[in-house]
């Protein structure tokens, strides 16, 4: 594993983090067995950074339980972040901060995220709710160590942002796709300039530039290099960049692991060709023709009150472009559970609109919806699931 200072600490911290938003799944939750499993795999592999939220369903209290063992929590670092969206008052701070504690079976946050801070508009209102006390409080206290903030924004408003406040680290999604947009390049360069230690998200766009790539831009990568797969590309392109500090990868299982620490052990800046950046530019080409809804399948925008699945509608409508329309629907068949009780059609959206004010892309997902539902679930194929429905209640 190699490492990378975070210099405002004095620490050295692991360039490979382990993003705990994607723990495997068992039924509406994690399976406590396969994340112990892995974050111990991960511990023994140099990682010293996990990351998770407040809104990250159970995952807090899942490494709470798992990080109580052996002595695993004085190995790591723990980031997590303040659920903005849901704070009303000055006593929700204390309110979700200390659940977190509890959750996480620790007196301490290592690193505090003020989560989806996304304009200077947001700040105004938390500091007239007095934020900057309340974080400097935590801070004497010793129960939080380092404070920042995670960003989906546009670069003008990061910018504005690093000035209202004597950050210590921010996180950003950068990927080969998103190097000019959000914080983009500028937003990355800007705040290592300062000396700010930067955690990158998304360094895969949630699995869309690994194996949720079309078969074209696989090909692109295999002919120069046929050794390399998709996301190994991508984590390398990460990387490469100086000012990154850690890259958090979401590992759900561990196949993932393995290649992560394989690559995390010699990536490091400078070290990609000319010819090998090329590359990416020619993949971001090829996808740049297939990809219609950029989604990252970070789940912001759920749960949806009318009980659309947005994220898998949306896997399924750009797996159209890329493998075909009869792949994706049989994909999304059965990922809405469309023969079930409660199907998650991309048309029960009624247009609320609530997604939206969450989706750190900007994505218009209303009008995302309606394309998706048009392509995906036609008549016949709501007539068909409908059909087999009402035959399934009446045995």
């Amino acid at each position: 594993m190699l490492y990378r200072d975070d210099g405002r600490a004095g620490r050295k911290l692991s360039a490979l983090g382990f993003g705990c938003m994607r723990f495997p799944k068992k039924g509406n939750g994690f399976d406590l067995d396969k994340a112990d499993e892995l974050l111990r795999a991960a511990i023994d592999g140099g990682v010293n950074y996990l990351d998770t939220a407040y809104i990250y369903g159970n995952s807090e209290a899942v490494m709470g339980r798992i990080l109580s063992r052996d002595g695993l929590r004085d190995k790591v670092y723990i980031a997590t972040k303040m659920p903005l969206f849901m704070v009303r008052s000055a006593a929700d701070f204390d309110k979700y901060f200390n659940r977190q504690l509890e959750r996480l079976q620790t007196g301490r946050i290592d690193y505090y995220l003020l989560h989806m801070l996304g304009d200077t508009r947001l700040w105004n209102r938390l500091k007239q709710m007095g934020v900057e006390e309340w974080l400097a409080k935590r801070v004497e206290e010793g129960k939080i160590g380092k404070a920042g903030f995670s960003y989906h924004g546009g670069r003008e408003q990061f910018q504005l942002l690093l000035d209202e406040y004597d950050w210590d680290f921010v996180q950003i999604q950068y990927n080969y796709m998103d190097e000019y947009n959000q914080a983009g390049r500028d937003g990355l360069e800007l705040a290592a300039a300062r000396g700010l230690p930067v955690i990158v998200m998304e360094p895969l766009r949630g699995g869309m530039l690994a194996g949720g790539l079309p078969k074209a831009a696989k090909d692109v990568f295999k002919s120069a290099d046929p050794d390399m797969s998709p996301a190994e590309w991508g984590l390398r392109w990460v990387w490469n960049h100086p000012g990154v500090t850690v890259l958090l990868s979401g590992m759900s299982d561990m196949a993932q692991l393995e290649e992560n620490l394989r690559v995390a052990g010699d990536a490091a800046p400078g070290r990609l060709d000319a010819a090998q950046l090329e590359v990416f530019e020619e993949v971001k080409r090829t996808l740049n023709t297939v990809v219609k809804v950029g989604c990252t399948a970070c789940g912001y925008c759920m749960p949806c009150p009318a009980g659309v699945d947005i994220p898998t509608c949306f896997s399924s409508y750009n797996m159209i472009f890329a493998y075909g329309a009869g792949t994706a629907m049989r994909r999304h068949m059965q990922n809405i559970n469309a023969l079930g009780a409660n199907p998650r059609f991309a048309r029960k959206c009624n247009g609320c609109g609530k997604c939206e004010k969450r989706c750190p892309q900007g994505i218009k997902i209303r009008e995302g919806l309606k394309a998706a539902s048009k392509k995906l679930e036609p008549w016949w194929f709501r007539a068909a699931s409908g059909a087999y429905r009402r035959i399934v209640k009446r045995t």
